[in-house]
């Protein structure tokens, strides 16, 4: 397994990995999904095997103090093996924060493998 950096030949990989999880927002527009993981602020991440994308994480950052961990995927054929921790670890550094801030409904007990505070948060939708 290699960790690196995101480029645009990864992303078919990632979004087969969000089809996968059913997460809709980055396969609905390809090109608009390459634009948000590039944007200024975000790092992104892959695990591959070979040429084969098997993880990725998305995080947007101030590049000082505060990172936010917006996705975050290890392919099924591949979890529970130190993948998603490899990603975290290898991403940190290059978003020049201080501390991560995320919003799981499916993997606390992964999240909370790492040193933590726990808080009450919302995901507000502007309408």
């Amino acid at each position: 397994m290699t960790i690196t950096q995101y480029v645009e030949a990864h992303l078919p990989g990632i979004l087969a990995i969000c089809t996968a999880e059913d997460w809709p927002s980055l396969p609905a527009d390809p090109a608009r999904a390459h634009a948000v993981l590039t944007a200024p602020g975000v790092t992104t991440v892959v695990a591959l095997d070979g040429e084969q994308v098997i993880g990725f994480a998305y995080l947007q950052s101030d590049g000082h103090i505060q990172a936010h961990l917006s996705q975050m995927a290890v392919h099924p054929n591949h979890r529970r093996q130190g993948i998603g921790r490899s990603l975290l670890k290898y991403a940190a550094p290059l978003t020049g924060a201080q501390r991560i801030d995320l919003v799981t409904d499916t993997a606390s007990a992964f999240y909370s493998s790492f040193d933590h505070r726990t808080f009450s948060g919302f995901r507000i939708y502007p309408g």
